[in-house]
């Protein structure tokens, strides 16, 4: 947990590496907003199917299933979850860059951040290695960004295309199903993994190794955790109640 202070607080291992899974989609949009602003990508500028952009693709609006590389709806239709639409922006910035987005990830996002244990080993949705001493100081960055503009995180974590309804995978289906550039927004959802007690403007990502990171801005705490037990044999059953205990535990700290 890191408090309204900027205080770092842990448990557990914290330098053991684990696969964060879908965790891992917090640095893709990291290094992809990274890139927008440098100008190696365009936000707004055409890439995919037609009619769809980067940005379409940060905010699983572009009509890629989960795991296919045909589009099954036009953009803008539906929130629907796309691992393949963040590695298709993966192989747009690395070949918009001259790298390998595994290499521009270090070098964008890593490196500055001094994050020596954290690697993209694979996928860029899903396959990023890390621990709880990296991804506390990317949870720091998230809350006070360094590498990032303040107005280019205000709009990754407004929601995008707010009419859409889609499916949080392990979670269920909303409507509407709020999503910014990367970051989930929590909004009015219903079970939710994160606190209840929480503001609607938390944002972050889960993964299906048990794996979480979140940032609750009104609060101004964030959390992270890591695992390497399936999220469906545990997640809701705690989640939500543990994330509860750390805000009211933010809160005794002042």
């Amino acid at each position: 947990m890191i408090d309204r202070h900027g205080t770092v607080h842990t448990h557990g291992d914290t330098s053991r590496t684990v696969r964060i899974a879908s965790v891992s989609k917090l640095f893709a949009a990291w290094a992809t907003m990274i890139a927008v602003e440098e100008g190696t990508a365009a936000l707004d500028g055409p890439f995919g199917q037609d009619g769809c952009t980067v940005r379409h693709l940060l905010a699983h609006a572009g009509g890629y299933s989960f795991d296919g590389i045909n589009p099954i709806t036009s953009p803008a239709r539906k929130r629907i979850y796309s691992n393949t639409g963040i590695e298709m922006l993966a192989t747009h910035v690395g070949d918009r860059s001259g790298l390998d987005f595994a290499d521009y990830l270090r070098q964008a996002v890593c490196e500055p951040l001094d994050l020596h244990n954290t690697a993209l080993e694979g996928s860029a949705a899903k396959d990023v290695v890390s621990n709880i001493h990296d991804c506390a100081r990317f949870a720091a960055e998230l809350r006070r960004p360094t590498l990032l503009a303040p107005e280019t995180v205000r709009v990754m974590t407004t929601v995008q295309f707010p009419t859409l309804e889609g499916v949080v995978p392990g979670l269920g289906r909303f409507d509407p199903c709020p999503w910014g550039l990367g970051p989930e927004i929590r909004g009015m959802k219903e079970p939710h993994w994160t606190a209840p007690s929480g503001s609607a403007a938390t944002w972050g990502h889960f993964g299906g190794t048990g794996t979480f990171l979140w940032v609750d801005p009104v609060a101004d705490v964030a959390c992270v955790m890591l695992s390497n037990r399936d999220f469906t044999e545990w997640g809701m059953e705690f989640w939500p109640s543990f994330n509860d205990a750390v805000l009211a535990e933010a809160g005794r700290r002042g």
